[in-house]
């Protein structure tokens, strides 16, 4: 078991969960606007003091340094402002805690996966929203690629897919399930639940703060779980691609 919460909770905001995520998993976590889906991943990332057991690789995650804290996970903040008029190799840079000989192969790799070869030298405030998105997310994978950083074991995201158009949300999807064939774990909210239907191998369904289902994506991502929930009727119907829900 990669990370665990054994009643954690961060008082006024989210209610005491029990969750558990193991190497190479991708879950996602969903539920409407303010349902705690920030403050559960802000926790996870330790940038949010809370109560009760979370561990980290076997670590009490409030005993790991600032530093210690980098080698494991990467974190993606919701929303980030860019912290000034620094090219984008810069930027990048600040994400590596070293230089290793796979560096300049896995850059290449994620920067054209990304579609980002041609923004390297462009200062943060000359990008577009999309732009800056696909950046940030290149740098925490940098953060926490194996192949640069062994330790890394944890990617957590908080709306990746904000502002990308549909073919860069597929370029985001395949380089995921490439992290996660490598041992990473990642953990992702949003707001698309038919894209949690096709990708995620575990759901966490919050609602007013609390974690209200678990488990597996298609068992827990029903019309009828759903509907409640949401305030709004779901349906669902089965294609050859697997379930679809949508709203009549």
């Amino acid at each position: 078991m990669l990370l665990q919460c054994q009643g954690a909770s961060v008082a006024g905001r989210l209610a005491p969960v029990n969750l558990q995520v193991n190497a190479g998993e991708l879950i996602h976590v969903v539920g409407p606007n303010g349902a705690g889906k920030s403050t559960l991943l802000n926790l996870l990332a330790g940038m949010l003091p809370g109560h009760g057991k979370l561990e980290l690789a076997g670590q009490p995650l409030a005993a790991l340094s600032g530093g210690a804290l980098a080698q494991l996970r990467a974190w993606l903040p919701q929303q980030q402002m860019a912290p000034g008029q620094m090219p984008v190799w810069h930027y990048l840079r600040m994400h590596l805690s070293a230089v290793t000989a796979s560096i300049d192969s896995v850059l290449s790799d994620v920067l054209a996966q990304l579609s980002l070869q041609d923004k390297i030298t462009r200062s943060l405030t000359q990008l577009s929203g999309g732009e800056w998105q696909r950046v940030r997310l290149a740098a925490v994978v940098l953060q926490i690629h194996p192949a640069i950083n062994p330790r890394g074991k944890l990617l957590l995201l908080d709306e990746p897919m904000s502002a990308l158009d549909v073919a860069q949300q597929r370029a985001v999807d395949k380089l995921l399930v490439e992290l996660c064939q490598s041992g990473l774990a990642i953990v992702a909210s949003g707001h698309d639940l038919n894209h949690s239907l096709r990708h995620a191998d575990r759901v966490w369904l919050m609602h007013h703060g609390a974690v209200v289902q678990q488990g597996n994506t298609q068992e827990v991502l029903t019309a009828a779980r759903l509907t409640p929930i949401y305030q709004t009727p779901f349906q669902q119907i089965d294609t050859e691609q697997g379930p679809l829900l949508f709203i009549p």
